[in-house]
């Protein structure tokens, strides 16, 4: 066999421009139990009164104890998958972000591909804490546009914080709650999708939110249990300061990398820490009103889930018509923060929430559907 190589300053083809990704669709899933501030409060020793004031947070989910990050994520991913009209089997990759896996190992990716039947996809986790549901888009992201046999990716950010709080912890227990919120990641048409991700992360503030003990450096014993140490310590007014200096950071950064304006965009999505922290700072920074939605008023820090509920909450709603221009912003514990921009291709969004029965303890689950 010989191979005939073109004559100098022949002409060549150009190469094939990787196709645009963006979202086909995306779920959500809250499970059935619910912490309101009465009960919240009575255990860490303040008054509903006082979440209320300080956090906004009205309402959170909580995980039946038979319940573990991965089926709050499988939930999730079958919605995302069903919006985009797809079969889990179409999906070449499944990347799940979360700080309370099922596990310490195996990845609860691999949990969750189980679950949904996604055999083909191949499976991992990414730990970067509430900023890592982008962290993992943008691993999806480069992988799509990299590998000519990949097509599709389903992107989840599930968290199970309430098995890992002190109830008597009002830093933690007034915020922190359960939910997962998925994405499927494919081809869009040019002029859509993802077009500038900027991520980054200081490993010096690392102590500023963790759960001590667990892993190989304070491995589970009887002493770290009865000192409390696999629940979630976070020191408040650091991270309050944190979110304070970088959300406008990080916004700030974004509109300068792509040369916009503040009403150049349509919706500042942003990971929800604590709503009433968020409102102040988005108002201090000018954010248009109406353009930086809130939810966790009634589903509180749900983490890695936060932002792409945020994003499907607003699609949901009627907030997103195609074509609109959305800024992501998350931060989180690590320290980790992160930006993209992202144009809406439409994509559908299903979410599935708890509906208490009338006049029964029992509860049936109730599916909105979002059309494109």
């Amino acid at each position: 066999m010989t191979t005939t190589l073109p004559a100098p300053g022949a002409a060549t083809a150009p190469a094939a421009r990787p196709p645009a990704i963006g979202v086909l669709g995306m779920g959500t899933h809250l499970p059935a139990g619910r912490r309101s501030n009465d009960e919240v409060a009575r255990s860490a020793g303040v008054s509903p009164g006082w979440i209320t004031e300080r956090t906004g947070v009205r309402n959170r989910h909580a995980a039946a104890p038979d319940e573990a990050a991965s089926d709050l994520a499988a939930a999730a991913v079958r919605s995302a998958v069903a919006a985009a009209g797809l079969d889990s089997e179409q999906l070449d990759l499944l990347i799940l972000a979360t700080s309370t896996p099922d596990e310490l190992g195996p990845a609860t990716a691999c949990r969750v591909q189980a679950l949904t039947k996604a055999r083909n996809a191949v499976a991992l986790d990414v730990s970067a804490a509430c900023s890592g549901w982008l962290f993992a888009v943008r691993v999806a992201h480069d992988y799509l546009r990299s590998d000519a046999c990949a097509r599709h990716a389903a992107v989840v950010g599930v968290e199970a914080y309430s098995k890992f709080l002190d109830p008597a912890d009002r830093a933690t227990a007034v915020l922190f709650a359960d939910g997962a919120a998925a994405s499927v990641l494919g081809p869009v048409p040019a002029g859509e999708g993802f077009t500038d991700f900027h991520l980054g992360s200081d490993g010096a503030l690392a102590d500023h939110v963790l759960i001590p003990a667990g892993g190989s450096r304070a491995p589970a014993s009887s002493g770290t249990v009865a000192a409390g140490r696999h629940t979630i310590r976070m020191d408040g007014r650091a991270v309050r300061d944190f979110i304070a200096e970088m959300f406008p950071a990080v916004v700030a950064d974004g509109l300068a990398r792509n040369r916009l304006r503040m009403e150049d965009i349509d919706a500042f999505v942003a990971h929800q820490p604590n709503p009433r922290l968020l409102r102040s700072v988005g108002a201090s920074l000018g954010i248009p009103p109406g353009r930086l939605p809130i939810v966790a008023d009634e589903v509180g820090n749900i983490g890695a889930a936060s932002t792409p509920y945020a994003l499907a909450a607003t699609a949901a709603d009627g907030g997103l018509p195609r074509g609109s221009r959305v800024l992501l912003t998350t931060f989180g514990a690590g320290m980790t923060w992160g930006s993209a921009l992202l144009t809406w291709s439409g994509a559908p969004v299903i979410r599935t929430a708890p509906a208490p029965a009338p006049e029964s303890t029992e509860s049936t689950e109730s599916t909105e559907w979002s059309p494109r």
